[in-house]
């Protein structure tokens, strides 16, 4: 993420002179978005992906279903693989990557299937990772008021119930 970041800000240093072209910068832009939202934000805020942070930020000792979180990480890998090959095969080419707009004269169907897949891998994760915060919250805050909790916690169960 931070790298595309930074090679689409190297594209504005100076006006009229675009060091990527058309193609690449709409690449760019599509897979920043990617990566960014699918593999940053929901990762680290909802609690995908292993679920690192949100027992630190909550003040819980540990999640609920130590299975569960270990399949959101390992879901990881597969899904930055069909991320990284659909890049590969030129998703994002086009002026969108969803099946019925994208057209095949601007992106091979394959990269659009793989980044679907990619996508919808990174969900479910993100999926695992909030029904393990809400049945950690049930259980360990059994003889607690909700009306005592962090907003932390509070912004935690809002989102998972929203996922």
């Amino acid at each position: 993420g931070l790298s595309f970041s930074l090679l689409i800000r190297i594209n504005f240093l100076e006006p009229y002179h675009n060091v990527i072209s058309a193609d690449c910068y709409n690449f760019l832009i599509t897979n920043h978005g990617i990566i960014m939202i699918f593999f940053f934000l929901m990762p680290v805020l909802i609690g995908g992906f292993g679920n690192f942070l949100i027992p630190l930020l909550s003040g819980l000792s540990d999640l609920n279903l130590p299975r569960l979180n270990a399949l959101s990480a390992w879901l990881l890998f597969p899904s930055i693989m069909c991320l990284l090959y659909s890049m590969w095969l030129g998703a994002g080419i086009g002026w969108t990557f969803y099946p019925p707009l994208s057209s095949s004269m601007f992106s091979d169907s394959r990269g659009v299937d793989f980044l679907m897949f990619s996508l919808h891998l990174a969900g479910i994760s993100s999926l695992f990772g909030s029904i393990n915060f809400i049945c950690t919250l049930h259980t360990a805050l059994n003889n607690v008021f909700m009306t005592r909790t962090s907003i932390i916690l509070w912004s935690y169960l809002f989102t998972s119930v929203l996922l």
